[in-house]
């Protein structure tokens, strides 16, 4: 005879979560996404542009303009600014949808499972994205990757995943996007905070992180830069320091019998007070670092080309730089012809009238328009005519 195992108790499915009220539902998440839609389609512009300027391809080089001057300084404070605004309207995003997460079954269509794929990578790239950028301002890096290029490529896959987001969910956002009734819900409507009240909240949230970290790139505001990890006046030579002397490991005994050579067809070397005795140029320039703060300083110095035409350059010619640092990303960086050819590019020796500090750069470093501050040599000990 033969004997049938025991059958096992059939254990019936968790109960999903119940949600209800008028701030889980489509219009209320239509209203917000428009305003998270926009801070990441302006992040995502300022962030290419600049990787481009930071990171120029071979074929960029002699082609990134060196004007406007203050380019560079717009277009990376908007993007650190609309970075930090896209991170309360990301939270209150996920909370006015996360009930669609519990839906049962999970999958319907191919289209649902489209809709699905990308509110994924869309979540899981965001979150990335705008957390690690964050982090990137303070200058913390906690995980064992490169920030720049990995930032870089999940920068494309967000974006690749928000526009099939959208073109996936195209017609509720359309009959949602102008209506001022509740239409056709989702979710079960019941009574609740105000729609409006909420979005005003987070109007609110998003200006107050605005207005607490903008200051350190638009110094109008610097009085209320209560938040952000900069201040622009807040430096050696009342500006901002990001990279120390001792942290590149030059010293004031390194730069003791230090002497600048220019490598040409007619290469020479310069001391220092031989450089100083050449024709000088004052400018008023920004420092822009890619951490999203900027201020205006003035520079005194020689100009770029002045020193390449005294080595046999033409114009039209890039340059390589070389710095005393020890170690360092940027210890060498490659200056395109239209920046080594800008009457605004100078090998400075003195900031706001004074010489230059160790920690900025003394006995000379390169100040140059519409730059990334990395690319703002200091410690300049050699110039290449390439």
């Amino acid at each position: 005879m033969k004997i049938k195992p025991p059958r096992l108790p059939r254990l019936s499915a968790p109960p999903l979560p119940s949600f209800s009220g008028k701030l889980h539902d489509a219009r209320t998440a239509t209203s917000i996404g428009r305003w998270l839609g926009l801070a990441i389609a302006v992040c995502f512009v300022t962030g290419v542009i600049s990787h481009y300027l930071q990171h120029p391809p071979d074929y960029l080089v002699n082609v990134l303009p060196s004007r406007p001057s203050w380019g560079y300084r717009v277009t990376q404070g908007l993007h650190v600014a609309s970075g930090i605004a896209a991170i309360p309207l990301l939270f209150a995003k996920l909370w006015a949808v996360y009930p669609r997460l519990f839906v049962w079954p999970a999958l319907t269509s191919v289209r649902h499972a489209l809709e699905r794929l990308s509110v994924a990578v869309l979540v899981a790239a965001g979150v990335f994205e705008l957390f690690t950028g964050l982090l990137n301002t303070v200058q913390w890096y906690p995980w064992p990757f490169s920030f720049v290029p990995v930032h870089f490529a999940v920068a494309w896959l967000l974006f690749g995943a928000l526009i099939l987001h959208i073109a996936v969910k195209y017609p509720e956002i359309r009959a949602h996007w102008t209506s001022r009734s509740p239409g056709t819900l989702e979710l079960p409507v019941a009574e609740g905070p105000d729609r409006r009240s909420l979005l005003r909240g987070i109007a609110a949230a998003v200006g107050a992180v605005t207005l607490t970290t903008v200051g350190q790139s638009f110094t109008p505001l610097g009085r209320f830069d209560l938040l952000a990890p900069r201040h622009p006046d807040h430096g050696t030579q009342g500006l901002p320091v990001n990279r120390l002397a001792s942290t590149a490991g030059v010293t004031a005994l390194t730069v003791a019998d230090w002497r600048l050579t220019v490598v040409g067809k007619r290469s020479y070397e310069l001391t220092l007070d031989e450089l100083g005795a050449l024709p000088q140029t004052t400018v008023t320039l920004p420092i822009a670092c890619v951490e999203g703060w900027s201020k205006s300083a003035e520079w005194t110095g020689v100009r770029v080309r002045d020193l390449l035409e005294r080595a046999g350059a033409r114009p039209g010619t890039a340059v390589r730089v070389v710095s005393m640092e020890r170690r360092g990303a940027y210890r060498v960086m490659e200056m395109g012809a239209d920046y080594a050819d800008d009457p605004l590019s100078l090998l400075a020796l003195r900031l706001g009238g004074q010489v230059l500090s160790l920690d900025h750069g003394f006995p000379a470093r390169i100040i140059a328009p519409n730059r990334p501050g990395v690319l703002q040599t200091k410690w300049v000990s050699r110039m290449e005519v390439i």
